[in-house]
This record gives structure tokens, C-alpha cells and sequence, in this order.
């Protein structure tokens, strides 16, 4: 097992002190699997500069700061498959790496009913170094281990893991597990249709409970404008809150992704 922490350089002027952790995590680096695993929103980490966004740790716990469990699943996840997972060590809250940064959204001022003072009032200069410091270095990782592998000729399937809350905003989510597409994609055509075989498929849904559209930014910009097929996968979060669900999930994900790789 190979585990890197990938960096962004750093004079004082920048968001990111020297020594600072930098923005993604790397496991299993040009590992051989066709999956190439993807985590957006694993971390919930808050640059020192920043302190904690004017927020409680309390917070900080909860889904708008991060995709709860995802990175354990994503790690475990790559163990099982021989794969490569890139993973977003800053919070969502910092800037969120599934979205055009450009869009004021990106860097957001209230997420489910907290606001997040930390983000109120920013500077054109202040969005565009969390834009050159934590989303740009992320994106150009993926970037260069998709384009490595299509130098080497190798096939590739990426798979963006995400996570979801069991209720939003007073509403029970049923699903176990999302499968999100824009248009056709044999891949997750294949995915939806294994998940739903092993569950049923009330508890598997298609573009649910989000629907992939033009506010997704990764697997528009890293797999479709490459012509990769590709598969975004939601996850509920309570399956992942632990040791032995995260081995249970990356078990089934597992077998479904040998399936369709």
C-alpha cells in the first residue's frame, strides 16, 4: 500500500503556510485497476489561515462540512480494487471541489441553515487563493494521473464516491445507494442495475437524492470531456459510520466495480 500527500508550494503571501498539509491525498498512486477512485468532499480539514470559518467544531462534524465516511470507504475501497483514490483533504466549506469555482456557490455563506461566517464578505483575491491553493491542485491531480494512464494505454473508469445524509431538511432519504449520470453511461447503467439486483430498487436510486446536472463539476470536466465512462456513487451515510460498515460497503462496492471494470 502506497500512501502520498500531495502539495502546492508556498511563500507567506499564500492561503497554505509552509509545512501546512497540502490539499489531496494520494493512495495507491498508478495503481493498476481501471478504477481510478475520486473523493470531492472526503476531508474536512480548514487551512490554518482560515481558523475555523467562524463555525463551532460541532459543525464541522456534520455533512456540510464533508462527506461523512468517504474517505475511510475510498481508501478501503482502493485496497480492495488495486485502485488509485485522490481525495480532497479541505472541507467543502473551504471551497467545494464539485463545482465550477467560478460560481458563487462554490465558496458558500449558509449550508442547510448554518452560516458560515468565514465565507461572508470574501475579496476577489481571497476566492481565487482557495481556488489556486486547495481546487486547482486537487483537479490537477486527477488530471495527471488520468492523463498517465492514457499515455500508457491503459483503461480507465472513474468513480466519484460521495456521501449523503440520511434526513434533509426534515425529509427521510429511503435509498442505501445513489447513482448519478448525465445522460447514458453503460458504466452506470451496469452499476444501477447490480445494486439494484442486490437491494431492490427502492433502495437504490437513479439521480437520487441528487440529480447530476450543469452545477457538477468533476465528472463533466475529469471523465466526459476525456471521453471515460465513469460512475458517481452516493452512499448513505449511516451504512459508512464506522469501521465494520465502511468494510461491508466497500465489500458489495467491491464486487459491483469488478463487474463493470
Amino acid at each position: 500500500m502506497a500512501f502520498e500527500l500531495g502539495g502546492s508550494g508556498g511563500a507567506s503571501s499564500r492561503l497554505l503556510a509552509p509545512g501546512e498539509a497540502p490539499p489531496f491525498q494520494l493512495h495507491n498512486p498508478g495503481a493498476a485497476s481501471p478504477v481510478v477512485l475520486i473523493g470531492d468532499h472526503a476531508g474536512r480539514a480548514v487551512p490554518a489561515a482560515l481558523g475555523d470559518l467562524g463555525l463551532p467544531a460541532a459543525e464541522m462534524e456534520r455533512h456540510i462540512a464533508w462527506d461523512i465516511g468517504v474517505a475511510a470507504l475510498g481508501a478501503r475501497l482502493a485496497d480492495e480494487l488495486g485502485a488509485c483514490f485522490i481525495a480532497q483533504r479541505f472541507s467543502r466549506l473551504v471551497i467545494d471541489c464539485n463545482r465550477d469555482p467560478e460560481r458563487p456557490d462554490a465558496i458558500c455563506e449558509t449550508s442547510d441553515g448554518a452560516k458560515v461566517p468565514g465565507n461572508v464578505g470574501l475579496t476577489p483575491t481571497e476566492r481565487r487563493r482557495r481556488i489556486d491553493e486547495v481546487f486547482s491542485p486537487y483537479h490537477a491531480r486527477i488530471a495527471k494521473e488520468l492523463d498517465a494512464r492514457a499515455a500508457a494505454g491503459a483503461a480507465t473508469l472513474l468513480v466519484a464516491l460521495h456521501s449523503f445524509t440520511p434526513v434533509m431538511a426534515g425529509s427521510a432519504r429511503p435509498w442505501r445507494y445513489g447513482v448519478l449520470h448525465l445522460g447514458q453511461s453503460p458504466a452506470c447503467d451496469a452499476v444501477l442495475a447490480s445494486l439494484r439486483a442486490r437491494f431492490g430498487a427502492g433502495l437504490v436510486g437513479d439521480n437520487e437524492p441528487y440529480r447530476m446536472d450543469g452545477t457538477d463539476f468533476t465528472i463533466p470536466h475529469q471523465a466526459v470531456a476525456r471521453g471515460l465512462d465513469y460512475v458517481e456513487l452516493e452512499v448513505r451515510q449511516d451504512l459508512i459510520a464506522d469501521d465494520h460498515g465502511v468494510a461491508e460497503v466497500a465489500a458489495v462496492l467491491g464486487e459491483v466495480l469488478r463487474e463493470v471494470s
